[in-house]
């Protein structure tokens, strides 16, 4: 079973607009992440990813799909949208999940992060509006240590 969910990267030159989870958070409390959430009975994913794009950041963005990745958690995993935009409208707002900020793509390595953002960072990076979405498979092998296998 899957659980569908959407994972945001907004993008102006060389910096991401992350969320740094609020210290209440059960899951990322302190730690960087780009913005995103479950996807609700009767949405179709683009809605949903506005959505939360708005309820955590203020904005609206014209967002096209980067990829899917599975995430491979046991008896239930995650099917990870994962949108991209470039042309953002609105004032930042932070909200209850955390707080939001420009970060240029080079300070993650040194910033607390969840431990999939480097790797998605670096894919996304690359890309631009039209590109095919790419697919992938995370998982934590026998040494507990995150693999992320990307299928093009």
């Amino acid at each position: 079973m899957l659980i569908p969910r959407t994972a945001i990267f907004l993008r102006r030159g060389d910096e991401y607009l992350l969320i740094k989870g609020a210290p209440t958070k059960r899951l990322w409390a302190g730690k960087y992440n780009g913005i995103g959430g479950h996807v609700e009975r009767g949405e179709n994913i683009l809605f949903s990813a506005q959505r939360e794009l708005l309820e955590e950041t203020g904005l609206y963005e014209d967002l096209w799909l980067c990829g899917t990745v599975i995430v491979d958690a046991g008896e239930t995993g995650v099917c990870l949208y994962v949108f991209c935009g470039e042309n953002t409208q609105g004032e930042i707002q932070s909200s209850t999940e955390g707080r939001v900020e420009w970060i240029k793509k080079d300070a993650v390595e040194n910033l607390p992060v969840v431990e999939d953002l480097p790797i998605l960072l670096d894919r996304i990076h690359q890309m631009k509006r039209g590109d095919p979405p790419f697919s992938a498979r995370s998982y934590y092998d026998e040494n507990d240590k995150l693999n992320v296998v990307f299928g093009n």
